[in-house]
C-alpha cells in the first residue's frame, strides 16, 4: 500500500483575518478526518514574510493536530534551521513529542530564500556552521544532561518520549547536506529523488563509521487533489495550482532541486507537466505511485472543494488500497 500524506502550507492570497482563521480550522479538521481514515501523516513546511501567508509556525500547527487527532504522525518538511535557536527549537520538540506520543518528524534544512535570513537578522554567509550549531545542541540537549553551550552550562528538560531522540533528518539536495547527516548519524531526507547524493550519503556514513537511512522522494511524486470530474476542476480551481507552482518557481535557482519544480506559467501547461494533477478516485487507486500525496487547499483552494477531495480521498481510495 502507498505511502499517504496530507499536505498543509495553510497558503491563502486573497486571506482576510476571517477566512484565514476558518482555513487553519478546516485544516484541523481535515488533520483529524484523515487520522480517523488511516493516512500516514500530515505534512506541513516553515516560511517567513510571504504575501500569500504561507505557514511561518509548523511546531505551533503541529501541536494543533496532535491535539485533534490520535495515531496520524506530523512531518514539517521543512524548518529553516538556522532561523531558530537551537535551546528553544530543543524544548518545543521535546515537548511535542512528549505530547504526541513521539508522532513528530521533524526535517531540518538550511532554506533557499536569503530574504528570510535577512528579515530574521540571521547572517546567510554563516548558514552552514549555524545549522550544524543546531543540530549537535539537539542531539546533546535531548540526553536531558547538562552541557556546555556557548561558553556557559545548560540543561534541556524534560527529556524527550522518543529514544534515543525525536526523529530528526537532515534534508537537502548538496553533498554538504549529506555529508552533515552523516557524520552526525542522521538520517537524510533528499529534497528531491537523487540517487546519486543517496549513494553519497551511504560512502560518507562508512566514512564517518554511522549509520543511517534516506528517506527520499520517489522519482514521481505528485500533488494531487481528488475529483470526479478533473476537467471541471482544473477550469474551476487550477489558478490555485498555479499560484502555488509559480511561487515556488520564483524561490528556486537553477542549482536548487526539489520534487515540487514546475516551470508552467498557465494552467494548461500546469496540467500537462503532471507535478500537479487532479484525478478521479478510480485513478489514484490504481498502481503506479510509491506515495500519495493529497494537497487540498493548495493555493488557497476553496474549503468546500478541499473537503470534497479529502472526502473522496478517504472515503473511496484508502477502502480500495487497504483492500
Amino acid at each position: 500500500m502507498p505511502f499517504t500524506v496530507v499536505r498543509f502550507n495553510l497558503v491563502d492570497p486573497r486571506a482576510t483575518p476571517g477566512s484565514l482563521s476558518e482555513r487553519y480550522r478546516a485544516a484541523l479538521a481535515m488533520a483529524a478526518y484523515a487520522d480517523e481514515h488511516g493516512v500516514d501523516t500530515v505534512q506541513t513546511e516553515e516560511h517567513h514574510g510571504v504575501e500569500n501567508n504561507w505557514l511561518p509556525s509548523p511546531f505551533a500547527f503541529a501541536g494543533a493536530v496532535f491535539g485533534a487527532t490520535r495515531r496520524i504522525a506530523v512531518t514539517i518538511s521543512a524548518i529553516i534551521g538556522p532561523l531558530h535557536d537551537p535551546l528553544r527549537l530543543a524544548e518545543d520538540i521535546a515537548v511535542l513529542d512528549l505530547l504526541s506520543g513521539g508522532r513528530l518528524v521533524t526535517v531540518a534544512g538550511i532554506g533557499y530564500r536569503p530574504e528570510e535570513y535577512e528579515e530574521r537578522g540571521v547572517d546567510w554567509g554563516r548558514r552552514g556552521k549555524l545549522q550544524d550549531l543546531l543540530l549537535e545542541t539537539l542531539l546533546t540537549a535531548w540526553t536531558g544532561e547538562p552541557f556546555t553551550y556557548q561558553g556557559r552550562t545548560v540543561r534541556v528538560t524534560p527529556r524527550p518520549f522518543t529514544r534515543p531522540h525525536p526523529l530528526l533528518l537532515v534534508g537537502g539536495s548538496s553533498r554538504a547536506a549529506a555529508r552533515r547527516a552523516a557524520r552526525l548519524g542522521l538520517p537524510f531526507f533528499p529534497s528531491a529523488h537523487l540517487p546519486d547524493l543517496e549513494t553519497y550519503y551511504r560512502e560518507r556514513c562508512e566514512e564517518y563509521g554511522t549509520e543511517g537511512w534516506t528517506m527520499m522522494p520517489a522519482e514521481e511524486t505528485p500533488l494531487l487533489h481528488l475529483s470526479e470530474d478533473p476537467d471541471r476542476t482544473w477550469a474551476e480551481h487550477g489558478e490555485h495550482f498555479l499560484h502555488e507552482a509559480r511561487t515556488y518557481a520564483s524561490w528556486q535557482s537553477k542549482d536548487i532541486r526539489s520534487a515540487v519544480r514546475s516551470t508552467a506559467t498557465t494552467v494548461a501547461e500546469l496540467r500537462a507537466e503532471g507535478v500537479y494533477r487532479v484525478v478521479t478516485p478510480e485513478e489514484c487507486a490504481g498502481p503506479g505511485l510509491e506515495s500519495l500525496v493529497l494537497h487540498p487547499l493548495c493555493g488557497g483552494m476553496p474549503v468546500e472543494e478541499g473537503w470534497r477531495s479529502v472526502r473522496l480521498f478517504c472515503d473511496d481510495v484508502l477502502p480500495r488500497l487497504k483492500a
